[in-house]
Parts: C-alpha cells; structure tokens; sequence
C-alpha cells in the first residue's frame, strides 16, 4: 500500500513513469528491509527487455518512420479520399479510414496521433470543419493503431503472456475493423446533426489514378501481415522485411525517401525504441516486485469473491483495466497489470490468454483517450492547438462505442479469435 501510495505521489509530481516505477521499486525495497534485493534489481531490468520478440518494436517504429519521410501516408489518405471524400463529413470518414490503414504500419496510438493530427486536421480546418472535432477523432483514429497489427503492445503482452506474437497481431484485426465499422456509424449519426461539409468528387478517371499511383503503398502492410498468417516469416523477420519495402516503396515509388535520409530516421527510431525498452524494463522490475509480495494472489482472492463467472471476471476487469490506462501509458500499464490479472483470467476462469490480450490492450489504449491524463488528447492539442479537455467533451460518443465494443469482446470472444480457428 506505501508502495503504491509513493508511486502515485512521484506520479503526480511530473517524474516520468519509467523513472516512477525505479523509484517505486527501490521504496519498496528499503520501505520493507529486504535490501537484499537490490542485488537482483538490474538483472530484472535486463530480463525484462531479453525476448527476442521485442526487437520488432524498433522494427516497426522504423517502418513508420521511413513511411512518414517518404510520402506513403500522404498516398494512403488521398487513397481514402477519392472514394468517401465526396459523402456528407466525408473529410471525417477519410480520417478514420486513414487511420485504419497507416496504423497496419505504425503500429502505436501516440505516433499515429501525433502523424495523423499534422496531416488530417488542418485540411479537416480548411474544409470547415471545427478544429477541436477535427483533432478529438483523429485521436479515437489513432486508437487503432495499437489494436490493428502490427502493434507494439500486442508483442509486448505475447513476450508476457508467451503467446505467439503472430497469433496476437491476428487476433486484433476484428477488433479493429469493428471499431472503424463503430466510428462511422458515429460519424453518420453526427452528420445528421451538424452541418459536416462534402469534400470535392472526383471523377472515376481522378480515382483510378489515384488508386494506381497509391497501390504500391499497400504492398507494406500485405507483406507484414502476409508473411506472418502464412509462416514464412515470424513477426520480428516480417518486421526486417517490411521496413526494407517501405524504404524501397518511398525511394522508387513515391519518390520522396532518400538514402541520405536514413542516419536521422533510424537515429529518432531508436531513440523512441529505447524510451519504450526503458518502460518495459522498468515495469518489469515493478511486477517482479508485486509478485514477490504476493499481490496477484490477493488480487486473485478478491476477484473470486466478486466475479463468479468468465464474463463477470471480463466485464470486473474491463472496469479495473480502463481506470489504470486513464493515470498509466500504455506499456507499463500493461506490464504491470497482465502479471496479475493474466493467470487469474487462464488459471481460474479459462479465458484464452490471446483473447484475453485483446480485451487488456484495447482498455488501456482507451485509458489513453480518458481523463484524467488523456495522454492523445495532449499529442493533438501539442500539434493542432486544440483544448484538450473540449476534445473529450466533443468526442464522447466516440468513447462511448469503444465501450460498447469491449463489452460486444467480452461477450463474444470469437470477435477476435474467428481468424485464429
């Protein structure tokens, strides 16, 4: 309990979490005497980044970065474009749908709002559109680029869970589309009662070349997730070989990446690889101190005395897991939660541990869109200037349907597991 208590005070003091959770670890150590421990401290931090899973974060983070610089995101939102760009809020429907596709490359909520934020809201803005709407639905946008493959925190939980990280990516692609299914039926609704403006139609000659000159764009995400369902490749290789596409796709198709480019890409790639590797490292010294104090069998003690069944345990999780994402980043939220919660879910209820992940991701992403910190809404309102907290006002149905699409999983888990089987 100090533990904690200390946690949430270094927490709210403005340390940053990787820093918070070190901290937290070493009060617990000297708060309980057992100093001893100190010993095993940098090797947990060690064992806690040595999988051979996590070296496609880097990967994945580097096809994102290579996509930005060489004008694939660009081709995939004029793709999006020529075809709903022409409905009533057109302009919103071909920011979901961007969305949808830059995040099979991305791969992370926070960089894919920070992307799609310089490149949709201002054309939204142009249009008519109001900012703070323009820039709250790209960040639900880029909610789905942590749950449609491939995703950083979905192998981040297989190396957790030890389940195969191509099983996990799979799984999210339902989930994934049915959130963009969720998010353009708000859309319509909304657009019945405002005034959204239509974007200039294309004629089908505009579209066709539009759809030649962005198809090779797609090529990217089919290899990354081609090479993975097919077994040629596991997650980390299709990761290799899809940043390799991307830099071939941006330098002789778009024409836009240079070679010369590639010391500054991979030099922010791995900057951002190791601020994500620290945050694994540090939770994982965290968790190894929960468990040493036996928190998850407490843990586990509660919840069977409120939760009688699967789904009770699922809908009593969803609540625990969305509270924890709205005050911890994604990652360490999931370091610290899945240790606890994951051998309850699988010991005692039966729930699949891949299900399971989908359901503990997709919570913790939306703890990202959710007061009180709302970690998104603060990268929009960094890159558009929009307030963050109208942002959640303005978007709150779009909360509202993530929520009713955790309980639809909770209810129905071959909403993720149907492509698996």
């Amino acid at each position: 309990m100090l533990t904690s208590i200390f946690f949430l005070v270094v927490l709210l003091a403005g340390v940053p979490i990787g820093i918070c959770l070190c901290l937290s670890g070493l009060a617990y150590i000297f708060g309980t005497g057992n100093t001893v421990l100190l010993q095993s401290f940098p090797m947990q931090m060690f064992a806690g980044v040595d999988s051979y899973g996590l070296i496609a974060i880097p990967l994945f983070i580097l096809i994102g970065e290579i996509m930005n610089n060489g004008g694939i995101t660009r081709r995939l939102v004029e793709l999006a474009m020529a075809f709903i760009g022409s409905v009533k809020g057109g302009l919103a429907y071909v920011n979901v749908l961007a969305n949808a596709l830059v995040s099979s490359i991305i791969g992370s909520a926070t960089a894919q709002v920070a992307v799609m934020s310089q490149t949709m809201v201002p054309e939204m803005e142009r249009q008519g559109y109001d900012k703070t709407f323009s820039a709250g639905l790209t960040v639900y946008g880029g909610m789905l680029g942590s749950i449609i493959p491939p995703s950083v925190m979905f192998v981040v939980y297989s190396v957790l869970a030890q389940v195969a990280v191509g099983d996990m990516l799979i799984a999210g692609i339902l989930p994934g589309l049915l959130l963009t299914v969720l998010f353009f039926i708000i859309i319509a609704m909304m657009g019945m009662v405002y005034a959204y403006p239509r974007s200039e139609r294309r004629s089908w000659r505009e579209r066709v070349a539009i759809v030649v000159r962005a198809s090779p764009t797609l090529s990217i995400p089919v290899i990354i997730v081609g090479s993975i369902t097919s077994g040629l490749a596991n997650p980390t290789e299709a990761a290799g070989v899809g940043a390799l596409a991307a830099a071939l796709v941006g330098r002789h198709i778009t024409g836009e990446f240079r070679w010369r480019m590639l010391p500054d890409i991979m030099l922010r790639s791995a900057i951002y690889a190791a601020i994500v590797l620290f945050l694994v490292a540090a939770a994982a010294v965290f968790s190894w101190l929960l468990i040493y104090g036996k928190v998850p069998q407490m843990v586990a003690q509660w919840i069977q005395s409120v939760a009688t069944t699967p789904l009770a345990f699922l809908l009593l999780a969803n609540l625990i897991l969305l509270v924890i994402g709205t005050v911890i980043d994604g990652i360490p939220g999931l370091i610290m939660t899945v240790p606890i919660l994951l051998p309850v879910a699988t010991g005692i209820y039966g729930i699949d541990p891949v299900h399971f992940g989908v359901v503990v991701v997709i919570n913790l992403v939306l703890g990202l869109m959710s007061p009180p910190v709302g970690l998104c809404f603060f990268v929009a309102a960094a890159v558009t200037g929009a307030k963050p907290g109208k942002m959640f006002v303005v978007t709150l149905p779009f909360f509202l349907v993530c929520c009713v699409a955790l309980i639809l999983l909770s209810f129905f888990p071959s909403l993720s597991l149907a492509l698996l089987r």
